[in-house]
């Protein structure tokens, strides 16, 4: 092991990539690839998107190696609540998608796709509130508005009473400015910061602008647990914890961060395993009515091997983790003490 990170041989032995069907297509995909790892802590994920760059991935390999090689920090509760998730699906499917959810309390609904319009929007959220009148609703644009098209969206969004909207605009100052015309607008919708938090070289910058009133933290993209709960501590802003559309596997990785959190005031997005048609674990991470019990997945040798991956596909990943543990080990290395001295 050479500063803290385990060898590539070690990494590399007991990794199993699969490939999880999805019910409804999320993310652009309906093939969730990901890369499962088994250290002496546990079973780990390694499962950046296909898309996403070997810098950005080893963020990813040094959660999967804190989950499967150091394990998590201590828990202050056992019992997890989380959104139902909803993509940009007809609201015909409104009801279909909501299902395996069950009595949610919290649903986050995705708007701004690709190819929408503001009334596929609004007709998505109406249906949701239709089949759960009580429940608490969140949106998430994934930066797919202009400031403009967010003010005008969430001023006709805001009459379903939102809990609050999701990364509305891609940029940090966008955010800000956001918040003000809200504000000086009396649309009262509270703006949380996802893509600015987990995406950004500083973290902690868009708490600094004041460009969001809650953040969105996911494990894998900030670099584990134990580095996400310093972005929470150091933000000073209520978190909400999400998943990156992980197994059961990785959702345990996110079910650490919500046990370990000082406070916990808003409904997690760990729900996703719901939207697969297949996990890796015989009781896969799935919420009974808005609630997730931590525990560990009881992942299964059959799963794994029914869902395997191509032999092609192995290979792409086992390259892609080559270079990101290498990549790995000259980051930590160049920030130990040893090397850092003058």
């Amino acid at each position: 092991m050479t500063n803290g990170t385990p060898s590539f041989e070690e990494v590399a032995a007991g990794a199993r990539v699969v490939a999880l069907p999805m019910r409804v297509k999320f993310r652009g995909v309906l093939t969730r690839e990901t890369m499962l790892l088994r250290g002496p802590a546990g079973w780990a994920e390694f499962g950046p998107f296909t898309e996403y760059g070997d810098a950005e991935s080893s963020r990813w390999l040094a959660a999967a190696v804190e989950a499967g090689w150091r394990g998590f920090p201590a828990e202050r509760r056992t019992r997890i609540p989380v959104n139902a998730t909803v993509p940009a699906v007809e609201a015909g499917a409104v009801p279909a998608v909501l299902a395996p959810f069950g009595d949610a309390g919290t649903v986050k609904i995705k708007v701004a796709e690709r190819g929408q319009r503001l009334e596929d929007d609004l007709a998505r959220v109406a249906a949701v509130r239709r089949e759960l009148p009580a429940a608490k609703l969140r949106v998430d644009a994934n930066g797919g508005w202009s400031v403009p098209e967010a003010v005008a969206a969430l001023a006709r969004l805001s009459e379903f009473g939102l809990e609050y909207a999701e990364q509305p605009v891609a940029e940090i100052d966008g955010l800000a400015e956001l918040r003000e015309r809200l504000a000086a607008a009396g649309v009262p919708v509270l703006i949380a910061a996802d893509e600015s938090v987990r995406k950004e070289t500083d973290p902690l910058l868009v708490a600094r602008r004041g460009a969001a009133d809650l953040i969105v933290v996911k494990v894998a993209p900030l670099g584990g647990v134990r580095r996400a709960l310093d972005v929470v501590a150091g933000a000073g802003l209520p978190a909400v914890v999400s998943s990156a559309l992980d197994s059961s596997v990785g959702i345990r990785a996110g079910l650490a961060l919500a046990a370990a959190l000082p406070e916990l005031p808003y409904a997690c997005g760990l729900g996703t395993v719901s939207l697969m048609a297949a996990d890796v674990a015989r009781t896969p991470l799935v919420p009974q009515d808005g609630y997730l019990q931590v525990r560990e997945p009881d992942v299964d040798e059959e799963l794994l091997q029914r869902h395997a991956a191509s032999p092609e596909r192995r290979q792409w990943w086992l390259d892609r983790l080559r270079r990101v543990h290498g990549l790995l080990e000259s980051q930590e290395g160049a920030s130990s003490p040893a090397r850092t001295a003058t």
